[in-house]
């Protein structure tokens, strides 16, 4: 009962920006429900049949079971397109919440101490649901997810030594063999939903245990937590929630079509289709594929295709490597190690607002990138010479995005601190006798001037005489993070109350271990005994 009330009244944080989380939570539950009725009716075979079904376009054409039984869930199972539907909908809404989340953890903060972890299994989570978008993609055996299947075989070749023996282990022989769409099965139904279960189970246990981080206003501190409680507040408002993505996702579903996969016919390893355009969450390997130069190296008798290898094995190991290394990193450099609980408003960290906004910048142009033919042939223009453009915009476009976004939260600190010194301007103007004209302005309110200054703005750290060269290299780069930031006008007492509102919570020292006492008594009798000083020491006695 205990654990049951605490539970009931834990507290939940009530801005909107936290229930992206929660979004991808529910489309999640939403993609299990759909998945499981999928699977009572796909057939994840490569055997060839002759189609005989209701579309009549396709019949008397040699097909496998599984493109056979994806099109007989599509026009022949009551209600099978809406589900199949849902189920890719969802999918989509699944990791592009996970990765609007991610990015509002990034910009606020909210991955620091003592949040690592949490963001590591956020990480893996997002690289779990690219997996499974990209297995349940791959499992119809039609053109064009067999297209993204051959480009996957190259990738795997792509690897130096091995990549022969990793392609015929994946694929069971030459491709496409007759292995690929039953193991994908197997990681799309079994595997990777079991590792999303175990780790979404982990990061919802870390977020009890830790509490949520909230933003600054009147009565929120670094050391306590705000927000509504369990019940009834944040139940009613979360199952409002998984009602509207299920509603949604159904309502797309009905209204848009996806993944028309009658219109590509199933897969034949010598065909390729023409304009395909993988989903948005890997399209950016695509289109690094699709910049890279050709270039290849003769090694010791073995070919080292560095156009195939570099874009789609190490630009995505890096750009993941540096999302799991990010948080230390930012712990590395920073002078206060203690725990943050108060959200960063993402102008008050120009570098880390800058570093993200380049990293979304390079992004878009590899997303772009991926659908250059189809770019060209709309608008009429070379794709050669749109590919020399995009190579370029990639070099250029994301340091210089983040110059500028760095220099726009610099120009929005200062307007704070024009706001601070001036107050807000009212909209009355009034004429003076000899025609001048006077505008007038109210003080900032008290509530706005605690949100503007409960702010974190370490100073960087310092660099000791005769210091040993790591040393220097961290107060530099520490420098670089912090060094750019507007001074904040406040009186003696603001100072005073903000600097205690953003003091780390003190945890108190463990016990010192007691040597336990000799005693005669059985193992039972220990037992009953430590239980009831447990007991007396949770009600007070």
């Amino acid at each position: 009962m205990e654990a049951g009330r605490e539970l009931l009244r834990k507290v939940f944080p009530d801005h909107w920006s936290f229930l992206l989380g929660e979004l991808a939570l529910y489309a999640f539950v939403v993609l299990l429900l759909t998945g499981v009725y999928l699977t009572f009716f796909f057939d994840p075979s490569m055997r060839e049949v002759v189609y005989d079904g209701a579309y009549p376009p396709l019949r008397g054409v040699r097909v496998s079971e599984a493109y056979a039984s994806t099109l007989h869930i599509s026009f022949e199972v009551r209600g099978g397109l809406l589900i199949r539907q849902i189920h890719h909908w969802s999918a989509l809404l699944f990791a592009s919440a996970i990765g609007v989340h991610l990015l509002r953890v990034f910009f606020t903060g909210a991955f620091r101490r003592p949040r690592e972890l949490n963001w590591v299994i956020g990480v893996t989570l997002f690289n779990l649901a690219l997996l499974e978008g990209f297995s349940g993609y791959s499992l119809p055996d039609d053109t064009l997810s067999g297209t993204g299947l051959r480009i996957a075989e190259g990738v795997l070749l792509s690897v130096p030594l091995v990549g022969s023996y990793l392609t015929f282990f994946a694929f069971g022989g030459e491709f496409p063999g007759e292995a690929i769409i039953p193991r994908l099965f197997t990681v799309h139904v079994l595997l990777v939903p079991g590792l999303l279960l175990a780790l979404i189970g982990a990061h919802l246990t870390l977020v009890v245990v830790l509490k949520h981080t909230h933003w600054a206003a009147p009565g929120r501190t670094n050391r306590n937590v705000v927000g509504m409680p369990f019940f009834p507040q944040f139940l009613t408002r979360t199952v409002g929630l998984t009602f509207a993505v299920a509603g949604v996702t159904a309502v797309s579903a009905f209204l848009a079509e996806v993944n028309p996969i009658w219109r590509y016919s199933s897969y034949r390893p010598d065909v390729a289709a023409v304009g395909a355009q993988p989903d948005w969450y890997i399209g950016f390997i695509e289109g690094a594929l699709r910049l890279m130069p050709a270039a290849e190296t003769g090694l010791f008798g073995h070919t080292v295709s560095w156009n195939v290898f570099l874009p789609a094995l190490v630009v995505p190991g890096l750009l993941f490597a540096v999302l799991y290394a990010y948080p230390f990193a930012e712990r590395w450099l920073d002078p206060e190690p203690g725990e943050h609980h108060l959200c960063d408003r993402p102008r008050n960290k120009p570098t880390r607002t800058g570093l993200g906004v380049a990293g979304i910048t390079a992004y878009a142009v590899l997303l772009i990138a991926g659908g250059n033919d189809v770019i060209a042939y709309v608008f009429g223009v070379s794709v050669n010479a749109l590919t020399v453009v995009l190579r370029t915009a990639l070099i250029v476009l994301p340091p210089l995005a983040f110059l500028l976004t760095r220099r726009l939260c610099l120009a929005l600190q200062a307007r704070d601190r024009g706001r601070l010194l001036r107050g807000d301007e009212t909209g009355r103007i009034d004429q003076s006798p000899d025609g001048g004209f006077t505008g007038h302005r109210r003080p900032v309110p008290a509530d706005e001037r605690y949100v503007l200054l409960a702010r974190s703005a370490p100073d960087p750290l310092p660099t000791p005489d005769g210091a040993p060269r790591h040393q220097r290299v961290r107060a530099a780069a520490s420098s670089w993070f912090y060094r750019d930031r507007v001074e904040l006008p406040a009186t003696e007492g603001e100072s005073a109350h903000i600097a205690g509102v953003l003091t780390a919570p003190a945890h108190p020292p463990a016990p010192p271990e007691q040597p336990a006492a000799p005693t005669r008594a059985g193992r039972v009798r220990r037992l009953l005994g430590g239980l009831i000083r447990r007991r007396r020491r949770g009600t007070g006695r």
